[in-house]
């Protein structure tokens, strides 16, 4: 029962198993973590500092939502954070679950991911007044 959790694998045996994708999963999360606070604070300083809180209505975002160019600001802020959060939680889930659970988690994570990226993305695509 607790050989799993006592067995320590050596570099060598980890570096026969390993993939790519973990080096570019971790990239990405360095690289987008830059493009995330760029972006994300782009958002903030706009919508709370020119447009102001109090502004913020339907209309307002029709207005915007009539240039490409916020369309794919939003739909890039969109991609980047729900992206970079998926990635975070895959690691705490390999780093705290075993086995089936694992698993489980790991497909319920990525089926929320699908779902949230497609529903975000149709609202900013098809969206018309």
């Amino acid at each position: 029962m607790f050989e799993a959790l006592t067995s320590v694998r050596t570099a060598e045996q980890r570096m026969e198993r390993s993939s790519n994708f973990e080096l570019f999963a971790w990239l990405f999360m360095r690289v987008s973590g830059i493009i995330l606070l760029v972006i994300a604070l782009g958002h903030l300083f706009y919508m709370h500092f020119v447009v102001g809180v109090t502004n913020i209505d339907f209309a307002l975002i029709a207005e915007r939502w009539e240039n490409p160019f916020w369309r794919i600001y939003d739909t890039f802020l969109l991609f980047f954070a729900f992206t970079h959060g998926t990635n975070g939680m895959r690691y705490i889930i390999d780093d705290y679950f075993r086995g089936g659970v694992r698993v489980t988690l790991k497909l319920l994570l990525y089926l929320l991911y699908f779902a949230l990226m497609v529903m975000g993305t149709y609202v900013i695509v098809t969206f018309r007044v």
